[in-house]
């Protein structure tokens, strides 16, 4: 583990990994190479019914920092240029869209060994703030996060948290969308092939609960099984297979008691790297 705290962003994240990271219902394929002189490039796209959507992202790594430039099928351009370690401990990115002139921001993470402290300001005259910060050692945390929309004067969020981790499993425990709900999750690793994980969601107003378990196992080194369950009867299972070094085929499933007429979805991911 981390000599630090958990930054708040990433509390509850490994059990949101396990439980929905990688699934994919349509038909996505990626591409990507880095060359000696920290030069990647990746194309990706994605079709869904009848439409596809692609973008190619050019990244260049020089010692600490980073330029990534990512150019999408409607010709907008993404930019983030990324510094890290400025000073020890301090992370800071700048990055804008084009033709967006409101899309500027700067991104700022400060990690200590007893805190640490996110923030994003949007660039312009008056500007949108967030601010994250936790408290506590690599195993309690406790953590809160603002947001500020200066155009309107108002609060866009607040939310607050508390986070222990452990080797072998993690738990948080989160107060989210403004005091409206309440959230809870939980993964644990019986070992570096198998893990459980499950997320609990409470809506303070309408009393209403919500709950989703699952469970990632490892058949062998190249290949993974992933399955998921919610309280509403939705099942999904993923497979993930490495065929080749960097390489991947991960295909999805669900299936939803709820929708009449189409009750199962599947799709199919390949990311290749030569």
């Amino acid at each position: 583990m981390s000599k630090g705290p958990v930054p708040f962003p990433s509390f509850g994240k490994k059990a949101k990994d396990l439980l929905y990271k990688d699934y994919n219902f349509d038909q996505k394929f990626s591409w990507s190479t880095t060359s000696e002189s920290g030069l990647g490039i990746t194309a990706s796209g994605v079709k869904f019914d009848e439409l596809f959507i692609g973008d190619i992202r050019v990244q260049h790594k020089s010692g600490r920092n980073t330029v990534d430039v990512t150019i999408d099928c409607d010709s907008k351009v993404s930019t983030a240029v990324t510094f890290d370690e400025v000073v020890p401990g301090l992370k800071t990115s700048f990055g804008f869209k084009v033709p967006d002139q409101k899309s500027g921001k700067l991104d700022l993470q400060y990690l200590h060994d007893r805190f640490t402290l996110n923030s994003t300001i949007g660039l312009t005259s008056a500007p949108v703030i967030e601010l994250a910060t936790t408290i506590g050692t690599n195993e309690l945390a406790v953590g809160a996060e603002v947001g500020f929309d200066s155009t309107s004067a108002s609060v866009t969020k607040y939310n607050s948290g508390v986070s222990y981790t452990k080797d072998d499993f993690s738990a948080a425990l989160q107060m989210a969308d403004k005091g409206e709900t309440l959230k809870a999750s939980y993964i644990h690793l019986f070992s570096p092939t198998s893990a459980v994980a499950a997320e609990v969601t409470h809506r303070l107003k309408t009393k209403e609960n919500y709950f989703t378990i699952g469970s990632s196992h490892a058949l062998d080194s190249s290949t993974t099984l992933k399955t998921r369950f919610s309280n509403s009867g939705k099942a999904g299972l993923l497979c993930r297979h490495e065929w080749r070094p960097k390489s991947y085929v991960t295909l999805s499933a669900e299936y939803d008691p709820k929708v009449v007429s189409s009750p199962s979805r599947f799709g199919v991911a390949v990311a290749l790297s030569p």
